[in-house]
């Protein structure tokens, strides 16, 4: 079944027809294969090999990581190969950059041979007008070692908090995209290397949008930096920004303003906020009021992006947190919503959806450490699925104190709970906002099909000891076909009854970067 506009559906329909069509042999483009979604790449013969990878895993990784279907089209070995991409503009670019990166490594100097067509293709086709590459030539292998990082994460990060495609192909850096994401990632290198001679500083930083400061006490610098900057590192890897402290000179910033000195956060909005909060958790732990002295609660009316605060009692902090903060990326996965907690509360990020679905998921939770949970109505929600438990089964489904039900969530990214409707009936509710689907792993419809099959597990379990006379301690026993479903879920199994609870407790101690 194929849904979407005709356009869509058309395309979708020709890659399918080609991707069946590879089973029997090499594939032939005519021009009418192209709706403006084509990208025809010259290689090598010398290294189409090792553009292939065994069985073809270096092009299906690429075409995960971009999106895009690739093959080679010519059957004739003794000249360069033709390869075929298919997908979105950028989704192309960043696949044909990948592909002559990793040409230029095996035979060096035939970027040159074609650079023009590589530079002006696609030119100006996007929706703004003013798509294109740039690019910038390095000194040494040490200026490209640098600008790439370990294992390519420095790369990774321009790319991410830019917005551009950035790909180094043998001595030089391209960058494409629009003419904004291009000027950025330009910035972004600059101050990269500006960092190996001194202090950065941006001016006119107070009226750029792509930027976030935030003041940082002076004694805290190296827990926020981290061994070999590792601390930051982190962060910037988990939200896709750039982020370093920011003087005007060498002399100047250090102890200025309090003790403090600027840390600059690059990036789109939404992960410089992420990035923005996990610092401010961490300076909070630290040096308890920093950030939080004389902070009120608020609620925000605002349609698109923007943070409400929540004001947690000391007994409810460790509670929402959970072990190592796992029950806090859960509210957050499963919200979409940012979660943070800077002290005794709880900051919220996000379009003005996400920040309500996460203060329901919060005080729901809440609400579970006292009793049961009452929600009378879902029918308007597209956000949960309500699953009927037998009576019989209700034990072995959420497990000892839960522990079935955490199961569940963490292989599926859902939060589950049992909750009372109007009529006073309990109901399993899976919530999420990923709602999956039958046949693929995680979201709600993943997490209702382990449900259901714990559910004929123990039905078909009942009805084996009424015909064999099993003992009661015999039906607690782990059938197969429930280890089966237990290794299908790719959490660490949880012995029954035989190890001690994973029960919060109020005095869990928070740490700053478990958050």
């Amino acid at each position: 079944e194929i849904r979407g506009t005709e356009a869509a559906r058309r395309r979708a329909r020709k890659y399918t027809e080609h991707a069946m069509k590879q089973r029997t042999g090499r594939l032939f483009i005519t021009e009418d294969c192209d709706d403006g979604d084509l990208t025809v790449l010259s290689v090598p013969p010398e290294v189409v090999g090792y553009v292939q990878g065994h069985g073809g895993s270096v092009l299906r990784s690429i075409e995960e990581e971009w999106g895009t279907l690739m093959f080679f089209i010519d059957v004739d070995l003794s000249r360069a190969q033709r390869l075929a991409i298919f997908g979105s503009l950028r989704g192309r670019r960043g696949s044909e950059l990948k592909v002559l990166s990793a040409v230029e490594m095996k035979m060096p100097g035939y970027f040159n041979t074609i650079r023009d067509e590589v530079i002006n293709r696609d030119k100006y086709k996007d929706p703004t007008g003013t798509c294109g590459t740039d690019y910038m030539t390095f000194k040494d292998e040490g200026e490209i070692s640098y600008a790439l990082g370990k294992q390519g994460g420095t790369r990774r990060k321009l790319e991410r908090s830019s917005g551009a495609i950035v790909q180094y192909v043998g001595m030089e850096a391209l960058c494409s995209g629009t003419r904004a994401e291009r000027m950025r990632v330009r910035e972004y290198i600059k101050w990269l290397f500006q960092q190996l001679e001194g202090p950065v500083y941006v001016d006119g930083w107070e009226n750029r949008d792509d930027c976030t400061v935030v003041n940082i006490p002076n004694d805290c610098i190296g827990y926020i930096t981290g061994n070999r900057r590792a601390t930051l590192g982190a962060m910037e890897e988990e939200w896709g920004t750039l982020m370093f402290f920011m003087n005007e000179s060498e002399f100047k910033g250090r102890g200025r303003g309090g003790g403090t000195e600027k840390l600059a956060i690059f990036g789109p909005e939404r992960p410089r906020r992420g990035s923005e909060l996990k610092v401010m958790s961490g300076i909070e732990t630290k040096s308890p009021g920093f950030f939080t002295r004389g902070i009120r609660e608020k609620r925000s009316d605002k349609v698109g992006f923007d943070t409400d605060r929540l004001l947690f009692r000391d007994e409810e902090v460790s509670y929402a947190l959970g072990k190592d903060g796992a029950t806090r990326k859960k509210l957050e996965l499963t919200s979409g919503a940012i979660l943070q907690y800077v002290g005794h509360i709880a900051f919220i990020g996000g379009v003005r959806r996400e920040r309500r679905r996460c203060r329901e998921f919060i005080t729901w939770l809440l609400q579970q450490r006292r009793g049961t949970v009452t929600i009378p109505d879902i029918s308007k929600r597209d956000d949960v699925t309500e699953v009927e438990i037998p009576v019989n089964c209700k034990g072995w489904v959420t497990g000892n104190r839960g522990t079935e039900l955490r199961r569940m969530e963490q292989a599926t990214g859902t939060y589950m709970f049992m909750a009372l409707d109007s009529r006073g009936e309990e109901r399993l509710l899976i919530f999420g906002v990923n709602p999956g689907s039958r046949n693929t792993e995680g979201g709600r419809a993943h997490a209702a099909r382990l449900v259901e099959e714990m559910i004929q597990e123990k039905l078909r379990g009942d009805d084996d000891r009424r015909g064999y006379g099993r003992s009661y301690s015999d039906s607690r026993s782990r059938s197969p076909s429930r280890t089966a479903a237990r290794r299908r879920a790719t959490s660490p199994p949880v012995r029954r009854g035989r190890s001690p609870s994973a029960r919060r407790s109020p005095t869990h101690r928070m740490r700053g970067w478990d958050r």
